[in-house]
């Protein structure tokens, strides 16, 4: 694992155009594995999550030629053909999961390892999983290990999710896209990257209305066929890095950006006294904004910002949230609703100087505007939590460093250099 060696306390300013979204591209990755036909994505970020998966498609016979450079990426599995047993799913990446309705469409028998339960979130359950492809026809042994198998053609259902899984809903959908008959599925997850899945799915020839709801309707077909799609810029970067222009007191341009999806990512961004301005394709944060906690109009109670799926405040941005909340005047409170481990590198802010009050496993106060000290901390397993701690370090004077930081360069392929560019005195432990 690299470190992340910080020279903080100098504004960044500059502009950064963003990669693909790593959350759409692992999907419709997947996705492809449905058909025999060839397929063309563009915007294909080049992160290690991608490799791993180019690799294990390679291997079951999958000829695909990328070029990083370009963003392009051209599939055919026409030499897959039919399975019977699955190579072990790729290891340390829950998103091969997704994996599961296309190599069950080619008749493997899949063995799921436990690698794929866990992560420092908490556990992350595959029942929903398991739930969605039985209802769907897919024959589940219990275990241990866990295996399942198609006996025959996928077959339609209707499900109705305990909560919004996008894991789960994609892969409903791509199973559903190939049963027999018409599907739907309730409380489903409706995120950019759900939304993108679903688009390369229709460009297939899939039937999927609904997209952007809760509500999915599958109509399903009897094959794929050729055809492309395009990666959507990564909403997730794009917040990065206006985050990162902002309590570097810098200002930062990026682009392209789907404004669409940013009025509540804005509006999160004003709690903390951050205007962040919408132009053509581009989005900046100007410099020398002053990081203010808003009060509400309600007496009596603390500000806050609550994460939960999509349309709520996204989960995966939190963090970068409480580390400009650790600079800002004031006090606010962090709900984050999905996941039990989501604050367990709270304590790494301490080690900063920050003031950071741990409600229970799923709330957090944080007291802004402490004096702050260069630190070495540790990074947790969460791509935005190492952000999150490089964010706080950027913005101290002197040398911090964020050890075991590689977790960052899963969702976000030009980290360093982009930060550079900007005026970063930052550079991984291994270069």
């Amino acid at each position: 694992m690299a470190d992340l060696l910080v020279q903080g306390g100098r504004p960044l300013s500059g502009e950064v155009v963003v990669s693909g979204n790593k959350n759409a591209a692992l999907p419709m990755l997947c996705a492809t594995l449905l058909s025999d036909a060839p397929v063309v994505l563009h915007n294909v970020p080049e992160i290690t999550d991608v490799r791993k998966l180019v690799a294990y498609m390679q291997a079951l016979g999958s000829e695909i030629d990328w070029q990083p450079e370009r963003g392009v990426m051209r599939l055919c599995h026409q030499g897959v053909g039919r399975l019977s047993e699955a190579p072990p799913l790729p290891e340390g990446m829950r998103s091969s999961l997704m994996l599961l309705p296309a190599l069950l469409h080619r008749g493997a028998r899949v063995v799921l390892d436990s690698d794929t339960q866990g992560c420092s979130l908490g556990m992350r359950e595959i029942d929903p999983h398991l739930e969605v492809l039985s209802a769907l026809g897919a024959r589940v042994d219990a275990g241990p290990p866990v295996g399942l198998s198609l006996p025959a053609r996928f077959a339609a259902t209707e499900v109705w999710q305990d909560y919004m899984s996008v894991t789960t809903t994609e892969n409903f959908v791509m199973a559903a896209a190939l049963a027999q008959g018409t599907s739907v599925i309730r409380n489903a997850a409706s995120e950019p990257h759900v939304q993108d899945l679903c688009c390369l799915l229709n460009a297939l020839g899939a039937r999927i209305e609904g997209v952007g709801s809760s509500m999915l309707t599958v109509h399903g077909v009897d094959e794929l066929s050729e055809g492309e799609a395009s990666v959507s810029p990564d909403h997730h970067e794009i917040t990065t890095f206006l985050a990162i222009g902002a309590i570097t007191g810098g200002e930062v341009s990026v682009s392209p950006v789907p404004h669409e999806h940013f009025p509540l990512i804005d509006r999160a961004f004003s709690k903390l006294g951050i205007e962040v301005e919408h132009a053509e394709s581009h989005a900046r944060v100007a410099a020398g904004q002053t990081l203010r906690i808003r009060e509400p109009m309600t007496p009596s109670l603390l500000p806050r910002i609550e994460a939960a799926p999509w349309p709520y405040f996204p989960v995966d941005l939190l963090p970068l949230m409480v580390a400009l909340s650790v600079r800002a005047r004031g006090a606010m409170q962090f709900w984050n609703k999905v996941y039990e481990g989501g604050f367990t590198w709270i304590p790494e802010l301490g080690k900063f100087g920050a003031h950071v009050v741990v409600s229970d496993p799923h709330r957090i106060i944080v007291f802004g505007d402490r004096p702050l000290h260069a630190a070495a901390v540790e990074a947790p397993y969460v791509i935005r939590a190492a952000v999150a701690l490089y964010m706080v370090a950027a913005s101290i004077d002197g040398q911090s460093v964020i050890h075991n930081a590689d977790p960052i360069r899963r969702a976000h392929p030009r980290f360093v250099e982009n930060l550079q560019n900007l005026g970063a005195a930052v550079r991984w432990s291994d270069a």
